[in-house]
């Protein structure tokens, strides 16, 4: 029996049918094992190797990163554009307040729902809750941007030249459209390789559905633009 948190790589061994002396081995060679087997494994046998393997390391198999690349063209909750934007602040570079979208479905929530003693009551009541809310999403967000710029700021500077190139390649604003339009495809590019914090890959990496309907084309398509880009 293996030891604790040693991958254990009986089960999908036996799985193929391969002996234990199978070489690239799943055990000391993962990433080469699946690039060979990732198609030929159920969710629950691939999910062993989430504990050795990072969302990263997995962005080298071609077919889990066509799985990712598929999901993101499935228009995925996580990147509607408001629920984005609550759990990605930092990568989006809009102006407007955050948490506008929570506070105004608190006070939808207090004028259909809460029992009161009448609706002027319940009006206020619904104000109130969308101002706690849209300052407790906005402090929120203040924390995640305050620490991202500490971080920066802890990085070694760089020389006058590429302050100045810095500073002409933001001199023209994108417009709204453009702002969100970039910032979901930074979320995706990043998703796709493996960079993207607070998402659950494995329910994609592990998912054979993903590979139903590649279109090809579409994919190398849109790899081309990312590296233009």
């Amino acid at each position: 029996m293996s030891a604790a948190g040693e991958f254990d790589p009986a089960p999908v061994l036996k799985y193929l049918g391969l002996p234990d002396t199978y070489e690239p081995s799943p055990r000391t060679a993962p990433l080469e094992f699946l690039h060979r087997h990732v198609r030929s494994l159920p969710p629950h046998l691939l999910r062993l190797f989430s504990a050795h393997t990072t969302p990263k390391q997995r962005t080298a198999i071609a077919a889990i990163r066509n799985r990712r690349l598929k999901y993101t063209q499935s228009k995925p909750p996580e990147f509607a554009l408001a629920n984005a934007k609550s759990t990605w602040p930092s990568l989006w570079e809009g102006r407007e307040r955050p948490g506008k979208e929570q506070a105004q479905e608190e006070k939808e929530w207090a004028e259909k729902e809460f029992l009161g003693d009448g609706k002027q009551k319940i009006g206020k009541l619904g104000n109130l809750l969308g101002e706690y809310e849209e300052e407790r999403e906005s402090e929120r967000v203040r924390t995640i941007r305050r620490q991202r710029a500490e971080y920066i700021e802890s990085l070694p500077e760089e020389d006058e030249e590429s302050d100045d190139e810095e500073q002409d390649a933001t001199a023209q604003e994108p417009s709204p459209a453009e702002a969100e339009e970039m910032f979901l495809r930074l979320l995706k590019e990043r998703f796709i390789y493996g960079l993207l914090e607070s998402i659950d890959y494995d329910k994609v990496d592990w998912d054979e559905r993903w590979d139903e309907d590649l279109d090809r084309e579409a994919e190398e398509r849109w790899f081309d633009e990312e590296e233009e880009g």
